[in-house]
């Protein structure tokens, strides 16, 4: 069995979680063109890792590895921008 990382992230250590965290970030910046600084993108990375890991979860899809993690926190990180959005529009 492979060990456990921070998050669920299976193989990933805390420095990989952080830049994890930054892509996702980054990357769900882009997608929903966003303007984020680089501590907000780790904060969006990192709760989209948590979103993506559980929605995978549930789905029942085992996500291995860095390229892994990185897509799974990346939609996460997408549905968590587009989320926020929506809740703060009003």
């Amino acid at each position: 069995m492979e060990p456990q990382g921070l998050m669920g992230m299976p193989g990933v250590g805390f420095f990989g979680m952080l830049i994890i965290g930054i892509l996702a970030g980054y990357i769900a910046e882009k997608v929903t063109a966003s303007d984020h600084g680089l501590f907000t993108n780790l904060l969006v990375g990192i709760a989209g890792a948590f979103v993506g890991g559980t929605l995978a979860g549930v789905l029942g899809i085992q996500v291995f590895g860095f390229w892994g993690s990185l897509v799974t926190a990346s939609i996460g990180a997408v549905i968590v921008l587009f989320v926020w959005r929506r809740v703060t529009a009003g």
